[in-house]
């Protein structure tokens, strides 16, 4: 199996930003895995069920087309919102968990960010990183890229929001929001992009040498 790394922090850390830089360098394949929980969330809604209706977000999770994970609809923050609550359900994080292990069990390598890869769904990655910042950093960020696409936004709801999908997450009876203990904790509260990727790269060095490979 190929170099396999773990990205994982709370919404909006930047982790996701850093990841698919991060494979990109490395020539690794990428997945998002929050974009997992954000289909099964769409799919739900699009159907009109309830989000708290288990066997349907279970059944989208089992029938997930991965090729629609480039959807836009995906960042709509009515979607995002849905998918942390989609994502407490213990049956569909089962659903999805085996899906993601056959993605990290690529040959030529992975990169995986989330919320429970280094924890749960490849606690053997060699290369862990958990990336974060303080809440009203992030919401700034977030708020900065919805209006780069023109989306109308508040601070003080996106601020809301995260806080929200926060406790949600750190809290769920599955797989919750924490760093495996051999993580690199990346805080970017102050960092910009290019620090926050220099950063990582030289930890991932570190623990690869300059091959990018393991021992």
């Amino acid at each position: 199996m190929g170099l396999v790394i773990a990205v994982d922090g709370p919404a909006a850390s930047g982790k996701g930003t850093l990841a698919r830089r991060i494979a990109r360098e490395l020539g690794l394949r990428y997945l998002d895995t929050g974009a997992l929980y954000r289909a099964v969330a769409r799919d739900v809604l699009q159907k009109g069920l309830a989000l708290e209706d288990e066997a349907a977000a279970v059944a989208a999770a089992q029938n997930l087309d991965l090729n629609s994970l480039g959807d836009p609809a995906l960042r709509d923050q009515r979607v995002g919102a849905a998918a942390s609550k989609v994502a407490q359900m213990p049956s569909v994080r089962a659903a999805l968990l085996q899906l993601q292990r056959r993605y990290a069990r690529d040959p030529k390598g992975a990169v995986l960010d989330g919320r429970d890869i280094g924890t749960v769904v490849c606690p053997d990655a060699p290369v862990k990183l958990f990336v974060t910042a303080a809440p009203e950093i992030r919401a700034k960020r977030r708020l900065a890229e919805l209006r780069a696409r023109n989306i109308p936004a508040r601070y003080e709801d996106i601020l809301a929001e995260i806080k929200s999908r926060d406790q949600r997450d750190e809290n769920r009876a599955s797989s919750p929001l924490k760093p495996a203990e051999d993580a690199y904790l990346l805080n970017t509260t102050n960092l910009d992009i290019e620090e926050t990727y220099q950063a990582a790269m030289t930890y991932i060095m570190s623990i690869t040498g300059p091959s990018g490979c393991t021992s």
